[in-house]
């Protein structure tokens, strides 16, 4: 199953710098039915993410203060993509199951 949609990149404000793109909610609860396998660390759920010429294989991870889904993106992408905290980015995500995360 595949989804598309532009959202926000935000930095999280907790330890690290890690930064997230939240998965509009409206998906959220067709991702946990179509994903319901055996639960994975944290409820996670594997993706492929596609942003602009970057495509990697990681997980999305269930928020329950906004139900809905976020997905980490890693510096190296964000460099390769030129995008910061605030931008607004196109986004596709492919759910899948038969990949190795490399987060």
């Amino acid at each position: 199953m595949e989804y598309v949609f532009s959202n926000q990149l935000w930095e999280w404000t907790g330890e690290g710098a890690w930064c997230f793109i939240t998965v509009p909610a409206e998906y959220f609860d067709e991702i946990k039915l179509i994903s319901a396998q055996p639960a994975k660390g944290f409820g996670s759920v594997k993706v492929t993410a596609i942003i602009g010429s970057s495509e990697w294989n990681t997980s999305i991870f269930p928020d329950a203060k906004t139900s809905s889904y976020l997905l980490p993106v890693k510096k190296e992408i964000r460099k390769a993509e030129n995008i910061a905290p605030g931008d607004t980015v196109d986004v596709k995500i492919i759910i899948t199951s038969d990949h190795p995360t490399t987060d």
